[in-house]
């Protein structure tokens, strides 16, 4: 079992992770995911779906989520290239509402994001070839499935890129105020 680095967030629930990475001359070798070291440090959801998505530089996805009946969240990591990696807390009733926070994750830093149910996800991709995944904690069901607009100006995510690529589903997302929330 490796040890894992916590770092904790101004937003509640939501943690940067820094598994133990043993490396050689051969490469390296690390926990994506183990049960029992999540459990120490407070994450006791059982992953049930796993996803990979590879993107181009500029690509941006999100921000999505999903509502009941199948809130889910998300442990995220990039094992090739560079993302920065966003959290939005849309939890109606904290009091960090609307705020967000982003984190750069790589497949050198070997960083991973853990993201709540009750968070809006999204990321852009900052490589030329990025490989993102993500192992959920609900399965994905397109009835639950919400989106938030990237760009929301009442959000205002300081995103690193100002030229991106963003879908035409994702471009439909409506602001924060009008979204169906937590």
């Amino acid at each position: 079992m490796g040890k894992l680095i916590v770092t904790k967030t101004m937003l509640a629930g939501l943690i940067v992770i820094e598994p133990q990475v043993f490396g050689d001359d051969r490469g390296f070798f690390m926990e994506f995911y183990n049960r029992d070291s999540f459990a120490e440090i407070g994450i006791e959801e059982a992953f049930v779906q796993d996803n990979h998505s590879r993107s181009g530089k500029g690509v941006l996805r999100g921000l999505h989520y999903q509502i009941s009946p199948a809130p889910m969240g998300k442990l995220v990591k990039c094992v090739r290239g560079k993302i920065f990696d966003v959290g939005v807390d849309i939890r109606k009733d904290s009091p960090t509402f609307g705020q967000w926070h982003g984190e750069t994750l790589s497949g050198d830093n070997h960083k991973m994001l853990y993201l709540p149910p009750g968070f809006a996800h999204g990321f852009v991709a900052l490589d030329e070839v990025n490989d993102v995944i993500y192992a959920c904690t609900n399965v994905y069901t397109p009835a639950a499935e919400r989106g938030i607009i990237w760009n929301d100006p009442e959000i205002g995510i300081n995103w690193p890129l100002d030229k991106v690529t963003v879908s035409e589903k994702d471009r439909k997302n409506p602001p924060l105020k009008e979204a169906e929330v937590f």
